[in-house]
């Protein structure tokens, strides 16, 4: 089963990724966890209590701490983690950001759910973006 924390502050995004991988939840081979923030993320992801996250999915435009800033934080304590960095702009200065500080992926919205569920089911192959 891959764990894959979604953290964006709309709260529609969770129902959004509920509904479009509601399939792969069921059946176990997905698990969401949900953070409204980057301080509620990382706070998920350093207590001993919570299981391991294989991905993290941040906005890029969060309140108080931005998800590049989420990025180097989650990459500083654990370099393994997936991190794909969710942006509405494409690609500009922020990709080379995102590239410089270890993102996995970076992801333009409108989502493409069914490529990101391949990459999903195949987070062992994915790397540092090139």
């Amino acid at each position: 089963m891959k764990r894959i924390m979604v953290v964006d502050d709309e709260l529609d995004t969770q129902y959004l990724f509920s509904r479009k991988f509601k399939k792969e939840v069921k059946v176990g081979q997905i698990e969401f966890v949900f953070a409204i923030s980057a301080e509620k993320a990382l706070s998920y992801l350093e207590s001993q209590e919570n299981p391991a996250i294989d991905l993290v999915i941040s906005d890029i435009n969060l309140p108080e701490m931005k998800g590049l800033e989420l990025l180097k934080k989650i990459k500083e304590k654990d370099p393994n983690i997936n991190v794909f960095i969710l942006t509405a702009h494409g690609y500009d200065e922020n990709y080379k950001l995102a590239k410089q500080s270890g993102a996995n992926e970076y992801l333009v919205k409108p989502i493409d759910f069914a490529k990101l569920k391949e990459k999903f089911l195949n987070l062992e192959l994915i790397g540092k973006l090139n």
